[in-house]
């Protein structure tokens, strides 16, 4: 599992295309050779290796990430019969800490979007949508926030996040979590885990002999660690329903196949 260290906040957000997510000097070595050190070594270099965190304008080293995640953000609509496709927009994609911290720090806190935005972070190559052919058989745990104005959803929202670039929320060759979403809406916050399935091996799979049983526990493990970054209580449950079945049902709130 990767380990996200936190960054301090900056003073005030600036566009995202100045953000320093690559070393200044132009050196990316944590993520152009896989065997790079990604902390200070103990030589008579060690005044040389720079962080983010020693200089956050001068760093020449990097905190790579197991997978490279793209920032989705979905629009509200205007009410002229907009489809999802013009709402929903690819912001920025990243593969170290830094980026993640850059990127989060000047960004629109969930709490200030408004109603009827989401905010989506997914596996890079995954599009936030049902019919992607890497969602298309898969589903999502979710709970819903009805109490806004107790909740502090940019906290929980951050802790998702974490969890999900940090690979926090499977183990190694689980290969189920997508991405992570937020929903804003009037009466509530939703938040979002999608899964690749919904514990039936797919056709690819055949290989790794795993049987639904299997499936299920890992869909359920996964659905506990959601659960516990969400900071949700024992009486409090997460629901896990089909993308297929929302489909049907023509709602994000399809009838729950596993709860926890």
């Amino acid at each position: 599992m990767a380990d996200v260290a936190t960054a301090p906040n900056p003073q005030q957000q600036v566009p995202l295309d100045t953000i320093p997510i690559s070393p200044a000097d132009g050196k990316n070595s944590s993520t152009d050779d896989a065997s790079a050190p990604t902390s200070a070594p103990t030589t008579s270099d060690e005044s040389q290796i720079r962080t983010v965190f020693d200089d956050p304008n001068n760093f020449n080293v990097k905190h790579p990430l197991m997978n490279t995640w793209t920032l989705w953000f979905t629009k509200p609509p205007s009410g002229k019969g907009d489809n999802w496709n013009e709402l929903l927009k690819e912001v920025i994609s990243f593969d170290s800490v830094e980026e993640f911290w850059g990127i989060y720090n000047n960004i629109t806190p969930t709490s200030d979007l408004a109603l009827k935005s989401d905010y989506h972070l997914f596996k890079k190559g995954v599009r936030p949508e049902w019919e992607d052919s890497q969602n298309k058989h898969g589903g999502k745990w979710a709970f819903q926030f009805k109490e806004k104005k107790a909740v502090n959803i940019d906290a929980l929202w951050l802790h998702v996040m974490l969890a999900a670039i940090g690979e926090n929320l499977e183990d190694e060759d689980d290969n189920e979590v997508m991405g992570v979403v937020v929903n804003v809406r009037r009466g509530f916050y939703r938040i979002g885990l999608w899964t690749r399935t919904v514990g039936k091996a797919l056709p690819g799979d055949a290989g790794k002999g795993r049987t639904f049983e299997q499936g299920k526990e890992t869909l359920m493990k996964i659905g506990r660690r959601f659960k516990a970054a969400l900071q949700l209580k024992d009486n409090e449950m997460v629901e896990f329903s089909g993308h297929t079945d929302a489909a049907h049902a023509g709602s994000t709130r399809a009838k729950a196949k596993l709860t926890v």
